[in-house]
């Protein structure tokens, strides 16, 4: 199964080029469940085959990241929202607790859109959150970008040094996944740190 998944996507990718790209990867951002380990590294063999231009390729899955990604935080803030306030008293969702998630979000929506972006399930859903809570959409879209681009390009790289190896290409894609899991923990950790430290001196 995997294996004839990986030749349509290759099929695909190889059919539509770049805007291929970038409409799977809106997909996999929003709510549409298309793994971006399937996606990318396709694309980086491709480009090692010389069908497709690195750079180009990894540009379209980050762009087209962000434009999933903002269609959950526009769906979130125009249509979760007043729905979350006029009935979120009856699944124990208060205004109050609301309230938190706004200030929670106005205060560390960077840290956490960014490392959302890097986490496997949480990339899907992080946009929501922000949605809700009306992050600012330069911090939403810079820090969007920056976790969106970091995996496309693993992945991405992958693809191209791999080849057409389904098994190795899960394998190191898995790899990656860990390996970004436990930056995520050191960055947590030290941003935690940091907040602590510069609310003590204050």
């Amino acid at each position: 199964m995997l294996h004839e998944a990986i030749n349509w996507l290759l099929t695909t990718i190889g059919a539509l080029g770049y805007p291929g790209i970038f409409l799977l990867m809106a997909m996999e951002s929003s709510v549409i469940p298309i793994p971006s380990e399937l996606v990318m590294p396709p694309a980086g063999y491709l480009a090692q085959q010389g069908e497709m231009n690195m750079l180009a390729a990894i540009l379209c899955g980050t762009v087209g990241s962000l434009v999933g990604a903002y269609a959950n935080y526009f769906a979130a803030h125009y249509l979760g929202r007043p729905l979350l306030l006029k009935y979120g008293k009856y699944v124990w969702i208060t205004e109050e607790k609301f309230a938190k998630v706004e200030t929670f979000f106005h205060k560390h929506g960077e840290i956490s859109t960014f490392i959302g972006r890097l986490l496997p399930v949480i990339r899907h859903l992080i946009s929501l959150p922000a949605g809700l809570a009306g992050m600012h959409h330069t911090k939403f879209c810079i820090y969007t970008l920056l976790g969106a681009g970091i995996w496309c390009t693993v992945l991405t790289w992958i693809g191209y040094f791999i080849g057409q190896n389904q098994e190795l290409i899960m394998k190191y894609s898995h790899q990656a996944v860990i390996g970004v899991v436990l930056f995520s923990v050191l960055l947590v950790a030290v941003y935690v740190w940091r907040h602590r430290r510069k609310a003590a001196q204050e």
